[in-house]
């Protein structure tokens, strides 16, 4: 069994060494990359104010946090939740810092970035020079963001956890098949299939030729070694 937690949180601003703080967590377990419907969500007090820039991409304001509790009189629920499960992140290196520099000021054990499975750089990787934030990722993967409305952290994770699932290829991680998929292989296995002769002729000149140049838009293809 696999545990991981999607993470995100939102700040009011995006350095905590200028004074900016946490005001909310959110965290998805997910099991062998599914989310179970376990959820951990929290708005904290940042004991200072909440500027306007950021009240108008997360919806949260000075005022609705009046009252709410400390990231210390949390924290220890939270490090409960995520345990040491790897952590699923958008653009983990924000995250990460403003968390551990929370962390520091209850004196607790700082989260060590190689615990991060960073989604912005896998979607980088795969997709070089095209969008790669949130919203661009739901778009190419089709995921639908109309609950959306601000940058909830428990909503966002909801997203990403879809994100990330698309990233390392779906649900279906391994080949298992239903037993209708079985069925459907086994009748497919045994479907008489017409006979075709090989060719009983070398390829031309020109074949080569083009195959040659095709081989070259190929990434390492096995038989190339064969044409040498």
């Amino acid at each position: 069994m696999l545990r991981e937690v999607v993470l995100d949180t939102e700040t009011t601003g995006l350095d905590p060494y200028s004074g900016h703080r946490v005001i909310e967590i959110g965290a998805v377990e997910l099991i062998n990359h599914v989310p179970t419907g376990r959820e951990y969500q929290i708005y904290l007090n940042p004991e200072r104010n909440v500027p306007a820039e950021a009240t108008a991409i997360s919806g949260i304001t000075t005022e609705f946090l009046v009252g709410k509790p400390l990231f210390a009189d949390a924290v220890d629920d939270f490090l409960n939740f995520i345990s040491d499960s790897n952590l699923v992140i958008h653009n983990a290196a924000f995250d990460i810092k403003f968390l551990n520099f929370e962390l520091d000021l209850v004196e607790k054990p700082q989260i060590a970035p190689s615990r991060a499975i960073d989604t912005l750089f896998i979607a980088r990787k795969q997709f070089p020079g095209a969008p790669a934030s949130l919203d661009a990722l739901c778009n190419r993967f089709n995921i639908d963001t109309s609950a959306r409305v601000k940058h909830g952290a428990v909503i966002d994770c909801g997203l990403l956890a879809e994100v990330y699932l698309n990233l390392i290829g779906g649900r279906q991680t391994k080949f298992a098949f239903s037993d209708k998929e079985k069925e459907s292989l086994a009748l497919s296995a045994k479907t008489k299939r017409e006979f075709t002769e090989p060719r009983a002729y070398l390829p031309s000149q020109e074949e080569v030729k083009l195959h040659r140049e095709f081989l070259k838009k190929l990434e390492s293809p096995i038989w190339r070694d064969y044409l040498a």
